[in-house]
């Protein structure tokens, strides 16, 4: 467990926090109505999937070092094991949607650190743990840096080192990087640019791309 960090420790103002929050519970309040269809249906079909209640919860390390329990869809079976169906929803990050409601009741913020294990965090140097100063987001730059950290790590021989000794170290950079330059324009922009990565990662995305591909083939 990392040292809870103080409320002190250099980080946003408590202007910047206080609109920062402004805006999480807005967005929170008008998706959650929008979306609360598909998750209850990727609730339904997670539980068809891998046999298992539909939702997982798990401990992750959010604000000031204080644990909070995170809320996806469920993707692996009681084996540990993933069908296709659930890499594709982990790809595409839709596995991510019922943080909505962690964003909510004030455990998330739409953009930030993501959270991580206790196991994981509590490698953080003191310097670093400035990241503790905010709310652990849904999405953020280092999330869009390493959008394909899954296939990163599974292409390395020794996937826990990796992270630990090149992807953490990177992310932690980046998400310092982040808050020593916070501005809310660029929480929009880092919202925008995950919505166009989801909508890429679709399925259905890279099928209408091959077609276009094969129309201006045919034309050319």
């Amino acid at each position: 467990m990392p040292a809870k960090t103080s409320k002190e420790t250099i980080g946003l103002s408590r202007q910047q926090k206080i609109l920062k929050r402004v805006l999480d519970i807005v967005l929170s309040v008008i998706l959650i109505p929008i979306f609360m269809l598909p998750i209850g249906i990727l609730f339904v079909i997670a539980i068809i999937d891998t046999k298992r209640i539909g939702f997982f919860f798990q401990n992750r390390v959010g604000q000031y070092g204080k644990e909070f329990p995170i809320v996806k869809i469920r993707t692996f079976n009681s084996v540990g094991k993933i069908s296709k169906y659930s890499e594709t929803l982990r790809k595409c990050k839709l596995d991510e949607l019922p943080q909505l409601f962690n964003i909510l009741i004030g455990q998330m913020s739409f953009v930030g650190p993501r959270p991580e294990v206790a196991e994981v965090m509590c490698e953080l140097s003191i310097t670093d743990q400035m990241i503790l100063t905010i709310k652990p987001g849904l999405t953020g730059p280092a999330s869009l840096c390493y959008f394909n950290e899954e296939a990163i790590l599974k292409a390395q021989q020794d996937p826990i080192a990796y992270n630990m000794k090149v992807v953490l170290p990177r992310k932690i950079a980046i998400n310092k990087e982040y808050l020593n330059n916070y501005h809310m324009i660029n929480d929009l922009k880092y919202m925008y640019k995950t919505t166009q990565y989801v909508f890429q990662h679709m399925p259905w995305f890279a099928a209408i791309k091959s077609i276009g591909k094969k129309d201006s083939t045919k034309k050319g």
